[in-house]
């Protein structure tokens, strides 16, 4: 069953049908904090966690705090509360008073007198859709700096619920126990740096109004089995295109990437300075010269493969465009290639925008993605999810926006959890693409490109499992091979 991630507006719209419904709004915040508590007393028998500060806000969010802290003190914690002003919802103050009844200090303000094991965020809740004033940046900078277990209610304080941006700063959790369901801040954009490990508190029966904005990619996947009397014509033939004169390294790394994800054939098309390195490295790879093809001679080569990735490493320079242009129309037109366009050939697509088919896999960076819809990295960053939503109205095909949380646009949007900042570095697009090929290659519609990028970033965790800082690229093979057996 696919794990569903929803926007912030709709389950607000979602919880307000509950309450029409004539639920109780205060009924739902102390089940929720029950719940929370129920975990975090298990939690904190573990880590012999003894003492506890819970940080209180001015909306319902710090309203599930105060119950959180009146809970665990009827467990035998001690507990204490810093706040700021309540805020005038009738829950939050009968949250005040319970707390108030179960004798929970409460302190006004953010100024703490002692050290606590344990910090719980309840300042804001999923509200929070705005730039945080220097005092509340402030607060949460305070926060930051204590040394001890920090738990964050719903979300971390700070961060954006849908689109996993700082507000310019957030909360970093080494816990979050997110409400009634999932968001798409705690996956995506800078998500995965503040949330730490997230439970999710399910409490109220789904709708059926209620729409998913996104699905987690399953982490579970497994490949058909080869056949007995299988040859290498039966796994398909990859064809990889780009390389200049003076870029010979991707071409050869997103081949051995296909090869290790089970192509049978490889050929690679690129500038014949790279031949002898290429065949040096791995013989098995074929090669044609990328000056020595007519369009005939393209069609021909393309008749004979079933999947290409173009545009690695080739370069932005008159070559180049000539060499785009030579075979992008054939790729675009072609009804039985699957394709996938990276690096260069994004480029060359922005400038010369078009429409594409829908086997069509384009795989850009946020600084590839910002060229293509003509604005600032800063603004692609600042909301992956409309960004990838806006490269498929412009350009059509199918979308896998790069980066922490990796966004995967096909007829759904998916969201992919795994890989790691090791994987920041030079070549690793490259890989993708190649895997990308091979397994349509080999698989076509039978595995899905949310699939596939889920393999990736399960091959650059395998390959992180001694330390993430220093890997390289082209070391990604044999981790590949693993995670595709």
């Amino acid at each position: 069953m696919q794990t569903v991630v929803y926007h912030s507006d709709d389950i607000q719209a979602w919880e307000q049908r509950w309450f029409a419904a004539q639920n109780s709004s205060l009924g739902l915040m102390q089940q929720a904090a029950w719940s929370i508590a129920q975990q975090l007393i298990e939690l904190f028998k573990e880590q012999a966690i003894k003492n506890i500060a819970v940080w209180c806000g001015q909306g319902n969010n710090a309203g599930d705090g105060y119950f959180i802290a009146a809970y665990l003190k009827q467990a035998g914690w001690n507990v204490e509360i810093f706040a700021s002003e309540v805020g005038a919802s009738a829950d939050l103050h009968q949250a005040v008073q319970f707390a108030k009844d179960q004798l929970v200090q409460i302190h006004q303000g953010f100024e703490l007198a002692k050290h606590f094991d344990c910090y719980i965020d309840a300042l804001f809740g999923i509200g929070l859709n705005r730039e945080l004033n220097a005092d509340w940046q402030q607060v949460i900078q305070q926060f930051n700096i204590q040394t001890g277990l920090k738990i964050a209610i719903d979300l971390p304080s700070g961060l954006n619920t849908n689109t996993g941006q700082t507000l310019p700063c957030a909360i970093r959790a080494d816990h979050t126990f997110t409400v009634l369901g999932l968001k798409a801040g705690l996956f995506t954009g800078q998500g995965k740096e503040y949330v730490g490990e997230f439970h999710l508190i399910d409490l109220i029966p789904i709708d059926q109004e209620l729409k998913p904005l996104a699905y987690l990619t399953s982490t579970n996947i497994k490949l058909p089995k080869r056949m007995a009397f299988g040859h290498k014509g039966s796994y398909g033939h990859v064809l990889v295109v780009g390389g200049h004169e003076q870029m010979g390294g991707a071409v050869i790394m997103a081949a051995e990437a296909a090869f290790h994800a089970g192509a049978g054939k490889v050929t690679v098309v690129c500038h014949q300075n790279h031949h002898q390195a290429i065949l040096a490295r791995s013989p098995n790879i074929m090669l044609r010269d990328i000056n020595a093809l007519n369009e005939k001679s393209i069609k021909d080569i393309l008749f004979q493969v079933d999947a290409v990735c173009f545009g690695m490493g080739l370069g932005r320079d008159d070559w180049a465009k000539q060499i785009y242009r030579q075979w992008f129309n054939l790729l675009n037109q072609s009804e039985h290639l699957e394709i996938v366009l990276d690096a260069d050939a994004l480029w060359f697509l922005a400038k010369q925008p078009q429409k594409l088919n829908a086997h069509i896999y384009l795989t850009p960076h946020p600084g590839e993605a910002a060229t293509l819809l003509e604005c600032s990295t800063t603004q692609i960053e600042n909301d992956r999810i409309s960004a990838i939503y806006a490269l498929q109205q412009k350009y059509a095909g199918q979308w896998v926006l790069k980066g922490a949380g990796s966004l995967i646009l096909e007829d759904t949007l998916y969201i992919c959890t795994q890989g790691n900042a090791g994987m920041g570095t030079g070549g690793m697009g490259d890989v993708l693409a190649g895997m990308i090929a091979s397994l349509k290659a080999q698989f076509d519609k039978a595995i899905a490109l949310h699939e596939i990028v889920t393999l990736h970033a399960q091959a650059g965790d395998q390959l992180a499992k001694q330390g993430m800082r220093g890997l390289q690229a082209y070391q990604m093979n044999e981790a590949i091979t693993q995670v595709v057996n």
